[in-house]
């Protein structure tokens, strides 16, 4: 019999703490209408100082497990999608991993920018499928406020913090994750990159000075890449399922922009109403938005009957991702 892959739980976690419109309004040139008209942003919420990464993760994945009813012992692996771990190593997975009381499992981080949780779900599912794994936790997890300019007008009104997590298991029911399509391009990763703090630019007083450890983005350019590569991903995807675009019930997109959650919309030919966005109220969590907006979507009902879902994602690497999941 074919082995199959299905998500069985899902959980998310955000920081009690919101930063407004208003607020930003206070800290740099901008005004709540400029934001939102360019965004779709109104508000995202921040960690504090004692905050990192691992404990939102932790609190997503303990939620998740819930959802699918797994004890520690049913956990054979922890996969976490972040550009912001809590350190350069150890990997935050493991940390993940140990305060789960998973014990001695395999547990890996992987950075692949906003995409990171398409890419994990990719990644459970061929593990699953090759019979070495039967319940994977695959999270999605940022701190990005940390490594945000908020000097920088532009960028510093896009970001927020928090964690999704998935229990993805070799047994149904549950979503089915189905065909993908994912890629990247190195040619363009100078669009969105942390410059500082990594081998080709280690630290120095130099690099702080000069904001070299935040997030700089040529946004404009990486607009329009992103709305090409997730358009084609998740027509490609839809392609290798066999399933029309007239037949997608559901698109949960990464949530970066309104504009580009719409323009994604409309290239399958999709009504506002079977678009999930909740960018307005958490702004762009990078790897954490899909599965923060897939909980939701499931503690909504929205996946109570059988729907044909597909997920979309495009972020620094630059990569891109879509997945068709059969609720």
């Amino acid at each position: 019999m074919n082995r199959e892959a299905y998500i069985v739980g899902t959980g998310h976690c955000v920081p009690e703490k919101i930063l407004t419109n208003a607020d930003l309004e206070k800290m740099v040139d901008t005004t709540d209408q400029w934001i939102v008209e360019r965004t779709g942003i109104r508000t995202r919420h921040i960690t504090d100082d004692r905050t990192a990464t691992s404990d939102l993760a932790l609190e997503a994945s303990r939620q998740a497990m819930e959802s699918a009813g797994w004890k520690p012992s049913d956990v054979q692996a922890v996969i976490v999608g972040t550009v912001t771990p809590d350190h350069a190593f150890p990997s935050t997975a493991c940390l993940v991993a140990t305060r789960l009381g998973l014990g001695r499992v395999p547990a890996w981080d992987f950075e692949a920018g906003c995409t990171g949780f398409v890419y994990g779900l990719i990644q459970a599912k061929a593990f699953i499928l090759s019979g070495l794994f039967d319940r994977i936790i695959v999270i999605g997890a940022e701190c990005l406020t940390k490594i945000t300019n908020w000097d920088d007008r532009t960028s510093c009104i896009l970001f927020g913090d928090g964690a999704g997590a998935v229990a993805v298991s070799s047994q149904g029911p549950g979503g089915r994750l189905g065909s993908f399509h994912w890629g990247s391009d190195g040619n363009i990763s100078d669009l969105l990159i942390q410059p500082a703090g990594g081998s080709r630019e280690p630290a120095t007083c130099e690099t702080v000075k000069a904001h070299k450890h935040t997030i700089w983005m040529n946004g404009s350019e990486t607009f329009k890449h992103a709305v090409r590569a997730m358009r084609d991903s998740c027509l490609l995807a839809l392609e290798n399922e066999g399933i029309p675009k007239s037949e997608v019930d559901l698109l949960i997109s990464h949530q970066a922009n309104w504009r580009i959650i719409d323009a994604t919309a409309r290239a399958l030919g999709l009504s506002p109403e079977q678009v999930y966005v909740n960018i307005d109220r958490y702004g762009n969590t990078s790897a954490a938005s899909i599965p923060i907006a897939l909980d939701e979507a499931m503690r909504a009902g929205l996946l109570a009957s059988p729907k044909n879902v597909v997920l979309a994602a495009f972020g620094a690497g630059m990569t891109w991702g879509g997945i068709v999941i059969r609720w």
